[in-house]
Parts: C-alpha cells; structure tokens; sequence
C-alpha cells in the first residue's frame, strides 16, 4: 500500500496548483474580482521579478484580472510554496491531537515564525463562520464547559477567575459547537443555548447554577407548545461533551500550552473540524484535508489578523 504522501500534489508545486483548482473550483476558474466563470484563460510561461515561472496564472477577458488560485484565499501572497502547504494541512487534519508550530517548524523545514503562522491560517480555513443550530427533532444535545489556562494580564489564583472560559455543545452522534466566554454566567449560558439548539431537541446539562436558574425549558413557540424539553440531570448526563472538554483541555496543556486567549477561538475551530469530520461519520484523513482546503476561500489572514483579538 503506498503512503498518501507520495501523491504529486504532496512534491511537485505543479500537481498542487491543479489539485487546489480541483477543490476550490469543482465547476470551473472563478474570477476573485469579478465572479466571471465564463471568459478565463490560461497564461503560460509569464515570469515573476526572479524569473521564476508564476504557475497557475489566469487571467479574466471580463475585467483583465490576472490571478491564481490562492488569490482571495489564506494562501494569498504566501511566500511557502503551495506543495508545503498541502503537506502542513494534512499533517494537521489527520493528527487526533493536533500539531504544534514547532512541529511544523520541524517537519516542514520552515522557520517557526512560518510554522506558527501556516497553523493559524489553516486553522481559520477549518473554521465555520455560518453555523446552522444543531439537534432538532428529539434529538439530545448537551451543554456543558471547561476552564482553560490563564488569562492574560490575570495572577494565578484559587478558583477559576483567572482562567479562559470555554463552552461547547454537541449532538449525540453529531456535530459539536464551542465558544470561547468572556464569563460563564446565565446569560452568557442561556443565549448561547437559545441561538444554536433547535427550540425540539432534548437538552441535557449538569447541575451547575448557570443552568438550573433560568427557564431554558419551557420557552413557548407561536401554537403555544413547549418548545424545548429540558432534562435537568447530574453530570453524568453530559458524557459526550464531558469527555470531548476533557480531551481540549488536555490538548491545550500539551500540544497547545502557550495559546493566548486571543487565538484560543481558532483552535477551538480546529478541534470542532476534526470532531465534525471524524472517521466514525465515514470521514477519511484525505477527505478531512480537502474539506478543509474548502475552507479558504474568502478568508485571506495576514500577519497582523493573525495577532488581533478575536471577533
């Protein structure tokens, strides 16, 4: 059995070129300036200031845009070659407890500035930015949260004041949603709850204040009914999420122990993607990478992006 890794698009920056536009464009280029999918053609054997060949180049008879693949993408004026990118994303999709950017750095041969960053784009294109609420039709949902690291600027102390505040949701048997919280509080707990579990799905949650005030149970829809049964239980109840928060919160102490709160939503993205696309859904390590490769278009990430807070 030969190693996915001897596929062309993993060596020849050619075979990536045309393994991307296979991806992002399944139906043909697409002009990133102009949205023109008719009157796009090839240019070949143009050269770039150091003569190197600019694979890849189109250019649109609509506008007279010339353009790559990777233009409107995280990829945008990259300066790793697209072959190395394709390597770091499957590295990055195919490993259970993600990888560090010094394991970029040394796997790749890039510098760990490259690495650090190539990890924070591609973990932005896994990212989803229109989620659609989870559950529904009886299905059960839990909700439950973990208390990660250090804030910045925060003195180590008892409680759990100074750590970063992490929420998720999941489906059992289907997809999970997390958030990084500023507080966990009833409201916070309660909004988050309201605007991402269909208003007929069973919600099972531990027996935390946050959760027990409130009325998430008998919110009414327009006929009158009961919209969302609550199932107020011990902790137990919450077993997916329970085990899925243990594994983040181990993860961010090993792999990903110096994240700050600022990039914490974006790994929180990564760790959502691989649990959403996981081989018991009938997700392989290729198929995952190439759902991610998806993810990148429109979300072009620059050196600077990568260092804002998040949104």
């Amino acid at each position: 059995m030969a190693s996915v890794l001897t596929e062309a698009y993993f060596q020849d920056e050619g075979a990536a070129f045309d393994r991307l536009e296979e991806i992002v464009w399944p139906n043909g280029p697409v002009c990133p300036k102009c949205g023109c999918t008719g009157r796009i053609g090839s240019l070949q054997g143009v050269k770039d200031k150091k003569g190197r060949e600019r694979l890849g180049l189109r250019k649109c008879y609509d506008c007279r845009a010339q353009f790559t693949v990777r233009v409107g993408t995280v990829f945008e004026r990259s300066h790793v070659p697209l072959h190395v990118w394709f390597q770091a994303a499957f590295l990055m999709c195919s490993s259970k407890k993600g990888v560090s950017a010094n394991q970029l750095h040394r796997t790749l041969g890039v510098s760990l500035q490259t690495g650090w960053f190539i990890g924070h784009r591609l973990r932005e294109a896994m990212r989803v930015l229109k989620m659609e609420p989870i559950g529904g039709g009886g299905r059960h949902v839990e909700a439950d949260e973990t208390f990660i690291g250090r804030k910045k600027g925060f003195e180590r102390r008892r409680g759990v004041g100074h750590k970063m505040k992490v929420m998720s949701l999941v489906e059992r048997g289907g997809p999970v949603r997390s958030w990084v919280l500023d507080t966990v509080s009833r409201p916070d707990v309660e909004r988050v709850i309201r605007r991402n579990v269909r208003p007929d799905s069973k919600l099972s949650t531990d027996t935390a204040p946050y959760y027990q005030r409130g009325d998430l149970g008998v919110e009414r829809t327009r006929n009158g009914e009961p919209s969302r049964e609550r199932i107020r239980a011990r902790r137990r109840a919450c077993e997916y999420t329970r085990r899925l928060l243990f594994r983040v919160q181990a993860r961010m102490k090993g792999v990903y122990q110096h994240c700050a709160e600022k990039h914490l939503h974006r790994y929180l993205a990564e760790f959502d993607f691989r649990y959403n696309n996981r081989i018991a859904l009938g997700v392989g390590d290729v198929a995952r990478t190439e759902t991610a490769l998806r993810g990148i278009v429109g979300k072009r990430l620059t050196y600077r992006d990568s260092s804002a807070a998040r949104a």
